[in-house]
């Protein structure tokens, strides 16, 4: 007989009943009814009890949510009683379905930048192989993660890149009242299987890509020198910390060189200490030419 294990939840309208084995793998279901619980029998017969409100299924646990016509303390060893008879008995507890959309179960993690503006929120799966900034919600056609996140009255910028979304917020709301919710969101959104990026942006960007490297053939020496060593030296840093870094022009009479920010990175106050002291003094050396300059052509 399949030894369950009854655990106290926070709610306590609910009572987890947990097993030594995983009972789902990767999924998470939720029934409000016994018509919504067509592919889990389990469920269906939990329904029968008329105390029972809904049911979660994940992991290795069942979950259930009483109405309060009862106390779990008069109930819950039936109920146990009741699930492991059923599923030693040869029970279904999830009928496998090849049409029934998969979630995607992720992580998804917080992470501070150098701007107390911006948040990095890191997930645990690749999103897109390029930089792609959101300034407002007129600009996320192919980004219907970024039109949601804009959703949020304190979202003002949306920015991502390889596995991460950096968000800058105003000033109306402090991170730790909003962290949560954001994180959160964007878990269930990718969870649910909601588009990050639409692929078309990617072939756009694909495109563009193509001709920056075309364009790169034609630059001067010391422009592709500066690019190599964004790409290089810089980019790795500013990324770890939520941003991007861009080439925009180089200019041989003045030797200076603009640059773009973008994420965390835009806007941030220690930006351009990191692009004098940082950034430049770097150009300066690895070119060995100190009269070269660094300009954000965004600061």
């Amino acid at each position: 007989m399949s030894k369950i294990t009854i655990k106290e939840t926070q709610n306590p309208s609910i009572l987890k009943f947990e097993f030594e084995d995983f009972i789902t793998k990767n999924e998470s279901f939720e029934f409000k009814n016994i018509d919504e619980a067509t592919n889990s029998p389990l469920a269906q017969q939990l329904f029968y009890l008329p105390f029972v409100k809904t049911v979660y299924i994940s992991g290795n646990f069942i979950a259930i949510e009483k109405f309060s016509i009862v106390e779990w303390d008069d109930v819950k060893e039936a109920v146990s009683e009741q699930i492991e008879s059923f599923v030693s008995n040869g029970g279904i507890i999830i009928t496998p379905s090849e049409n029934k959309t998969k979630k995607q179960p992720i992580t998804v993690y917080g992470e501070s930048t150098p701007n107390p503006a911006a948040l990095k929120f890191v997930v645990s799966r690749m999103l897109t192989k390029n930089a792609i900034e959101f300034k407002n919600i007129d600009e996320t056609a192919a980004s219907p993660l970024a039109k949601e996140l804009f959703k949020f009255p304190y979202v003002k910028e949306v920015f991502m890149d390889e596995n991460y979304i950096s968000v800058t917020k105003y000033d109306v709301n402090e991170w730790q009242e909003i962290t949560l919710e954001i994180r959160s969101f964007i878990k269930q959104f990718i969870e649910n299987g909601g588009t990050v990026l639409d692929e078309s942006l990617l072939v756009a960007i694909a495109e563009q890509e193509t001709v920056k490297t075309q364009n790169f053939d034609n630059l001067d020496i010391t422009s592709q020198q500066i690019i190599n060593i964004l790409e290089e030296y810089v980019k790795p840093a500013v990324q770890a910390d939520g941003g991007n870094i861009a080439f925009e022009s180089y200019d041989e009479s003045t030797k200076t060189a603009k640059v773009i920010l973008q994420g965390a990175c835009s806007g941030c106050p220690s930006s351009t200490f990191t692009l004098k002291s940082g950034i430049e003094n770097m150009l300066k050396s690895m070119l060995n030419d100190e009269s070269i300059k660094v300009e954000a052509v965004n600061a």
